[in-house]
């Protein structure tokens, strides 16, 4: 059995999905198939239960299973060991990061890094929240930045900053001119927010509920910059991370007030891949982001 054929029994059995598994090693599901019965074969026993959907490891493909991933996590950590024997990161990290963290904050944070190491290669994704868990824990990403991030069986969560989260206005709106902001002053302004299946929408509503105030938008979005920019246009006002809008605050595009009661903030975090150990580039990098925190 080769490491790439434990690699893609392990990957079936955490997706429960023979299709999945396949695809994410770029192979047939009909080869991925193939594998599973001549291993079965070999060992005399059964290791998934068909009956079920999606698919069950049996006694046996538990065992199996873990022996698989522990001989797997080995491997990677001595592979980790022996980049650590090259003096300079000059390796490639990759990156995924969610849209409201900001393009351009995460743009520079890399060109930054990169200009500090030369050899080093950083490559950046965007995507949305649940994309980037379900890329950690499938290895295609090492670093993922995600707001109210949650830690799991296969996943480590490292604090990295609180974000003030302000009232973000068009310039001529009425509460433009004003210090702060009470959350009950809200009620009935059109609010433009994002998808109700955003763990940052859901802690907005709770905060404005708490306050009595209806949150039912009237615009809604999956990513931040649409929602700026309907701000912008007059067609709401918004609640959102202060440093998200400070390019077009100060372009004087749009307008941050702070709100008055309890500070309300959306706290972001870094994951990897728990168990995993880190090459030299991505350990380099996921301390340069501590810094910027």
């Amino acid at each position: 059995m080769t490491l790439e054929n434990l690699k893609i029994f392990k990957d079936i059995a955490q997706t429960r999905r023979i299709s999945k598994g396949a695809a994410m090693n770029g192979i047939s599901q009909s080869a991925a198939s193939q594998l599973i019965q001549h291993l079965e074969r070999d060992l005399g026993l059964e290791l998934f239960d068909r009956s079920k959907r999606p698919l069950e490891l049996t006694k046996a493909g538990e065992i199996y299973y873990q022996a698989c991933r522990d001989m797997l996590r080995r491997w990677e950590a001595a592979e980790a060991d022996l980049e650590t024997l090259k003096t300079e990161a000059g390796g490639l990290v990759r990156v995924a990061c969610i849209y409201s963290i900001g393009l351009g904050e995460m743009a520079r944070y890399t060109a930054e890094f990169q200009k500090a190491n030369p050899k080093a290669r950083v490559h950046l994704e965007y995507m949305r929240p649940d994309r980037i868990y379900e890329a950690v824990e499938e290895d295609q990403i090492d670093l993922g930045l995600v707001s109210y991030a949650r830690p799991g069986k296969e996943l480590r969560v490292i604090p990295w900053r609180e974000e003030r989260m302000v009232l973000v206005v068009y310039p001529s709106h009425p509460l433009a001119g004003r210090e702060s902001v009470e959350a009950r002053e809200l009620a009935g302004e059109r609010l433009v927010s994002f998808d109700e299946d955003l763990a940052i929408r859901k802690a907005i509503d709770r905060f404005l509920r708490g306050r009595g105030v209806a949150s039912e938008p009237v615009l809604v979005f999956d990513n931040i910059q649409m929602i700026k920019e309907a701000v912008a246009i007059g067609n709401g006002i918004s609640i959102l991370p202060e440093p998200t809008v400070e390019q077009e605050a100060g372009q004087k595009r749009l307008v941050t007030v702070p709100l008055r009661e309890v500070e309300l903030s959306r706290p972001v975090g870094i994951i990897h891949r728990r168990g995993k150990k880190l090459g030299p580039t991505a350990q380099q990098f996921l301390e340069f982001l501590k810094g910027k925190g």
